[in-house]
């Protein structure tokens, strides 16, 4: 599903995002790694999901230690809206979504020339994914047990 080639939807990744906090970093590299591949078999790709997986991977260990304090959480709760705040959930998915769609673009053109398209193509799959997430977010949103 897409829009004339420009905004294309990549929801698979929410899989990604929700996954536990706590989880060893070389589970999540594992799975973010089998994820992308699995999604390149889907689509013909030759590991360009996988790439951009792995570095979403990368920035989520990075986003979460700058700005969760683990003491606070149980080691395997899922950073969802009715855990952390909207704000936190949306400026994390806004983020980590920003980042797999830039590298997934960028590897699958594979050039500089026509750089405007790029970064088009990369805002507008970018705030369509990030709708479908937070529209899913939301339609499975529970009370804070906090």
């Amino acid at each position: 599903m897409g829009y004339y080639n420009l905004a294309t939807p990549y929801p698979y990744i929410l899989f990604l995002l929700m996954l536990p906090l706590g989880m060893p970093n070389w589970l999540l590299f594992v799975i973010s790694f089998f994820t992308g591949l699995t999604v390149d078999a889907f689509y013909d790709t030759l590991g360009i999901n996988a790439a951009a997986c792995v570095a979403f991977a990368a920035l989520r260990i990075t986003f979460i230690n700058l700005t969760v304090q683990l003491d606070n959480h149980e080691t395997f709760a899922t950073p969802s809206v009715s855990e952390m705040s909207f704000r936190w959930f949306f400026i994390y998915s806004l983020v980590l979504s920003f980042t797999h769609h830039f590298v997934l673009i960028l590897l699958e053109a594979f050039t500089f020339s026509n750089f405007h398209y790029t970064i088009i193509r990369v805002l507008l799959s970018c705030i369509f994914t990030l709708l479908l997430i937070l529209l899913f977010s939301l339609l499975f949103y529970q009370k804070s047990r906090r």
